[in-house]
């Protein structure tokens, strides 16, 4: 069950990555070329946001039955233990929450300008905040395979 979780975690990480840079890019164009927000930028932020609600329920799972994941405090002396138990955690659902705030937010905004301008600033950081929170394979002590 372990490896079936890992699995489906590191593909929609690969989803919420093209659709978060596809929302990024999208938002970036309409606030330069003031375009009217269109449905197809209202669908991309909500595929976003279902996509970022799905990895959340199978990383809650995931978190209760992965071996890296222990909650004593000699778990925090070892790099990958405290990096899954907390940081990694903590990141994502930080990013989750901005994602999901723009995608709400941007909805709310009076404007076509505002709108898009919502969803990129929130976007752009849960982006920053996700980049720096996956185990990529060739940087730093915890790493996982790309797939």
């Amino acid at each position: 069950m372990y490896d079936i979780l890992k699995l489906i975690h590191s593909l929609l990480r690969w989803t919420i990555l093209i659709l978060l840079i596809t929302s990024i890019i999208k938002s970036l164009q309409g606030m330069v070329s003031k375009r009217v927000y269109a449905s197809s930028d209202n669908k991309i932020s909500l595929f976003l946001m279902i996509s970022a609600h799905t990895q959340l329920l199978v990383a809650i799972v995931l978190y209760f039955v992965s071996p890296f994941v222990q909650f004593d405090a000699n778990g925090m002396k070892y790099d990958e233990i405290r990096f899954f138990t907390m940081e990694h955690t903590t990141m994502m659902l930080i990013a989750i929450v901005l994602i999901t705030l723009g995608r709400i937010l941007g909805k709310k905004a009076a404007t076509d300008a505002g709108k898009f301008k919502r969803l990129f600033w929130y976007n752009i950081i849960a982006l920053l905040i996700i980049l720096a929170a996956i185990p990529w394979p060739i940087v730093g002590m915890v790493h996982r395979p790309l797939f």
